[in-house]
Formats: C-alpha cells, structure tokens, sequence
C-alpha cells in the first residue's frame, strides 16, 4: 500500500514555509509524501529585477527550498495579482492534486489580507472538490482518485482576517522540532529580504515567521512554535468527518477546544 499523501497550496513562492512547511515536515517524519505547490510564480516581488528575472530567481529558490524540506515540487501556473478563480486555472490545480493523490490538502485561509490568498484558497478547495469526478477533466489530463481528502486552512498573515477579526485555529501542530528546517527553508527565499523589508516593513522575513509561530504556540499553551489550521467542512470530500491530520500526528496535534466550543455555538 502506498504511503499517504499531503500538499500544501500557497500562492507565492515563500508562503509555504511561512505557514505551512512544519507541518509538511512532521507529516513526512510519520512516512508521508510531501508536495510542494505555489500558484502564483512571485514575478511582483522585487524592486530591483525585471519581472521575468524576478519569476526565474524565485522559481530557483523554490525549488531550493523544496529540497529542503523534500517534497516533490510543482512550478507555478500564473503570475502574482493574476491568481483568478477561473475554469483554466482550475482545471490546472486540479491536475496537481490529482496526480500527488493528496489525502491532505492544506492551503490559505478563506480570509486573508490579499486577494492572491482567498483565491488560491478557493481554487485549492474546489480542485480538491473534484478530486473523485471522473467527469471533470484537469489540465493536464489525470486520473480522479477514490480516497478521502481533507482541507486544512492555515492562519490568515497577522492572525486577523481582512476586517481586523482576529482569527482563532481550530487545532495547533506541534512544530517545535522542525523549526530549524523551517527557517532554512524560508531563508532559501533570499531575494525576498531586501523586498519585504521595502514593501511590508518586515524588517527580517525570518524574525517576523518566527515570531508568528512562537505566537501561535502560545495560544496552544503547550508548544514553543505551532502552526494552527481550521478544517473544511467534509461534505464531498470525504465519506465521514474524520481529521486524518490528527490521526496521523496524534499528542503532536491539538484540538482546540475553544474552537470547538464556538462552532458548537454558531459564532
């Protein structure tokens, strides 16, 4: 039997490991297959290189950073800012799930502080959506898979949605032991430095992750560096309302039970 499989969805090159790549890694230390996705190519991202060598450089760093953190890499399929819910692209997402034949997917939350988020968001879940229609036919062409899939949203940047809220998650992984592979993953990303620091005063892109997972461990009140996730309704995903992020990961998990408590409520 072949071991299970996760991919992570994010929209710029970077945007995994900022919120995302712990726990990649710790579903690879219990034998999963990792795979690495970004929408958008990052063309936008510098404020002193030209578009195309903008895209060239960050493809390259992507790679590198997939390496890292050995997953099997998939290039991009548009340009920043021009991530659209659109039939091409989803027919092209699609595709990538399809032939990574993810039992996990995880990807950006519904709400986010940029629109290259949500629509990724949008595009991850409904691909994933189609990952059983035989009928529906990806770009290129693969095979619908049968197994049950999972959808895991990741904490918007700022843990706040567009409107300030701020944004609780419904489960913590532990990601203290992988941290350092994290953070050379995302350094990998050089040439995001100097356009982060200009652009979003970041000051240092990898003080500014770091300090995001320590936040989110803190709201466990058990780990030192967490990444905190929400899960997708089941319906049509999956037979049952099962969480294979938990079962997998089991005390390195945990629910939320605040989370639960409000969903419970309706608020």
């Amino acid at each position: 039997m072949p071991n299970p499989s996760v991919i992570a969805i994010g929209a710029h090159p970077d945007d995994i490991e900022f919120y995302m790549a712990g726990t990649l890694l710790r579903l690879r230390e219990k034998g999963w297959n990792i795979h690495y996705f970004n929408l958008s190519s990052g063309n936008c991202g510098s404020i002193q290189m030209s578009p195309g060598q903008t895209r060239k450089t960050r493809k390259r760093e992507a790679q590198i950073a997939s390496k890292i953190l050995n997953a099997s890499f998939y290039p991009s399929i548009a340009d920043d800012l021009e991530i659209i819910f659109s039939i091409e692209l989803l027919r092209c997402v699609s595709a990538v799930i399809r032939k990574s034949k993810a039992s996990i997917v995880l990807t950006h939350s519904p709400q986010d502080y940029m629109e290259d988020h949500a629509e990724t968001c949008r595009l991850a879940v409904t691909a994933a959506f189609t990952h059983g229609m035989p009928n529906f036919i990806s770009n290129p062409k693969e095979k619908a898979y049968k197994n049950d899939v999972a959808v895991y949203h990741a904490m918007p940047h700022g843990l706040r949605d567009p409107l300030r809220r701020k944004i609780i998650p419904g489960q913590f992984v532990n990601t203290t032991s992988v941290q350092d592979i994290k953070l050379e993953a995302l350094k990998a990303h050089d040439s995001q430095q100097n356009w982060l620091d200009s652009s979003q005063g970041l000051n240092s892109y990898l003080k500014t992750m770091d300090d995001l997972s320590r936040e989110v461990g803190g709201m466990s009140k058990k780990f030192t560096h967490a990444e905190g996730w929400r899960r997708h309704l089941h319906y049509g995903f999956s037979a049952t309302d099962s969480d294979p992020l938990k079962k997998a990961l089991g005390k390195e998990c945990l629910i939320n039970r605040k989370y639960e408590q409000l969903l419970e409520k309706g608020t």
